[in-house]
């Protein structure tokens, strides 16, 4: 009965503490936009250097007459997301008479 009430207060405690969190400011929400496209770019870069290793050691291990391994395509250099900072603010509204 004691694991039944313990369990009842964990997932009490958790609820309360998920929905005390506050939205995250539009910093921490642009921190975290650069922090995923970083991410994602390294990835693509793990990715090339992965088929470079693979290409090198398929060559090493390659006999006559088969074809060479195909070409790794390099990725392009990394650019930063736009963000809602750098877009230009919509015009305002004229004023009513």
């Amino acid at each position: 009965m004691k694991r039944w009430y313990v369990g009842v207060a964990f997932l009490f405690g958790s609820s309360v503490a998920l929905a005390a969190l506050p939205p995250p400011t539009p910093q921490q929400a642009e921190a975290a936009e650069l922090a995923k496209a970083k991410t994602a770019y390294a990835n693509v870069v793990a990715n090339y250097q992965l088929c470079q290793a693979i290409n090198a050691v398929a060559n090493k291990y390659r006999t006559a007459g088969t074809p060479p391994p195909g070409p790794c395509t390099a990725p392009p250099p990394f650019t930063p997301p736009a963000t809602a900072a750098a877009a230009p603010a919509p015009a305002a509204a004229p004023a009513k008479k």
